[in-house]
């Protein structure tokens, strides 16, 4: 069970995007790609999704630790409790049970 989950939102707290908030596209080996933060310029082949090839903007993954959940539209640390016999996540500053 991780921190940060696919479809979550999160604030960027450093780089070149920070302060930034975004929904969370995909978790992967300590990453994160974040909606319409860390944009790339990609140089594309031609191939069956886009016959022209060309230069593509995309996400790039960031590091986990640069980004932090937004919970009430306010940046918090995740903590852990064991809830009915489930471990859930929990906000830091209100306290909130988040899923």
């Amino acid at each position: 069970m991780h921190k940060i989950r696919k479809d979550d939102l999160v604030k960027v707290i450093a780089g070149k995007d920070k302060d930034k908030t975004g929904k969370v596209l995909s978790v992967k080996d300590g990453k994160v790609l974040v909606e319409g933060c860390n944009m790339i310029t990609k140089h594309a082949k031609p191939n069956a999704a886009n016959p022209n090839g060309g230069i593509i903007n995309q996400e790039a993954a960031m590091d986990i630790s640069n980004v932090m959940l937004v919970v009430d539209g306010k940046a918090t640390k995740v903590g852990f409790e064991v809830k009915d016999g489930k471990k859930v996540r929990v906000a830091k500053a209100t306290g909130k049970v988040i899923d």
